[in-house]
């Protein structure tokens, strides 16, 4: 099956994200998460990549990082094949490690980077691996100890000086202090596996990073959506070993589109025909339309045409009314995340 063409550019801020192989462990103990540790350090390194949070889980680790080049492939390259050689060489084991390919999502820097950074640092509270009365600092397999500790005593390769300047908090005792207060503000006591994945319009963040190809808004979308339509095709023996064809961006976007349109049609009780014949402003129209925007790479012409929505202009009215419907109406919210799981068959 043709692959997903990477969004390289040079300051591309991504989330990215990668498990063991059939969600298997990819660190066995404390010597192993040293060592990933270690791994990770050098690729920051060779790579001159700007890391503002890290994660090392059981069987799966979180990243978010800045590329000053378009280099996040090649360094992805290189930190995943030297991991899976050293934990293989050390447990003598062989084979795959990784379950296919990291995800890598591209994100806006603003509100959109700030959450990632807190969604990466809360992501061992909602594991239930630490535990609020503990101290959020006390998993010691992350970067958010580098955020409370003073710079002369941070890892060199964790750019925290920089994440706390991108929030806007001074990096002072003061201002460290503030910061933990704000991200222990996040943690959900009841519902501890919901910390910091919230963000308005019905969505939760842990769904769009799990399920969009990227996470910002509109125009952020749509200077990306610029950047794919300028690929240029190579040559076949080229494209052929890489594994994606020159066309298959726009022709994913559509599959992935057209998914979620039959999904709909299951849940909402429709049928194909009746995209034509809805009011162009229905709430419906504007259901699906959001979840196409939040997980297929397709324009907003496309899905104003395929969906009977009118001018191009209309579609992301119509999208932000059905999205304060669902934030109003329990029954809207569950539809919405009926379709999203039928469209989205191997979550």
């Amino acid at each position: 099956m043709a692959r997903e063409r990477r969004i390289e550019y040079a300051g591309a801020i991504y989330h990215v994200m990668a498990r063991g192989d059939r969600r298997e462990d990819i660190v066995l103990d404390d010597d192993d998460r040293r060592r990933f540790e270690e791994t990770l350090r050098e690729v920051v390194e060779k790579s001159g990549w700007i890391l503002y949070a890290w994660v090392l889980m059981t069987n799966h680790y979180h990243l978010a990082l800045k590329t000053p080049e378009p280099n996040l492939v090649k360094g992805m390259t290189w930190f995943q094949s030297t991991w899976t050689k050293r934990f293989n060489a050390r447990h003598r084991l062989w084979g795959h490690l990784f379950g296919g390919r990291y995800k890598a999502i591209p994100v806006e820097e603003g509100s959109a980077l700030t959450r990632l950074i807190h969604y990466v640092h809360l992501n061992p509270v909602r594991a239930g691996l630490t535990k609020p009365s503990d101290g959020l600092e006390s998993y010691p397999w992350s970067s958010l100890i580098d955020y409370m500790k003073p710079k002369r005593s941070r890892r060199s390769w964790v750019a925290a000086d920089r994440g706390l300047i991108h929030m806007d908090i001074p990096d002072t005792a003061a201002g460290r202090r503030r910061y933990f207060a704000w991200i222990e503000g996040l943690v959900n006591k009841e519902r501890p596996e919901e910390s910091g994945v919230q963000l308005g319009e019905g969505q939760g963040l842990n769904s769009t990073l799990r399920r969009g190809w990227y996470f910002g808004g509109e125009q952020f979308r749509e200077q990306l959506i610029a950047k794919l339509e300028k690929l240029r095709p190579e040559p076949p023996a080229e494209s052929r070993r890489k594994g994606y064809r020159a066309d298959q961006i726009r022709d994913h976007g559509i599959a992935g589109a057209e998914r979620i349109i039959e999904a709909a049609e299951t849940v909402l009780g429709l049928d194909p025909a009746d995209w034509e014949t809805l009011p162009k402003g229905d709430w419906r129209k504007g259901l699906v339309a959001g979840l196409i925007r939040d997980s297929a790479l397709v324009p907003n012409g496309w899905v104003a045409k395929r969906l009977g929505m009118g001018a191009i202009g209309a579609v992301s009215r119509t999208i932000r009314e059905a999205r304060e419907l669902a934030q109003r109406k329990r029954e809207v919210r569950s539809q919405q995340r009926k379709i999203v799981k039928i469209s989205n068959p191997s979550d």
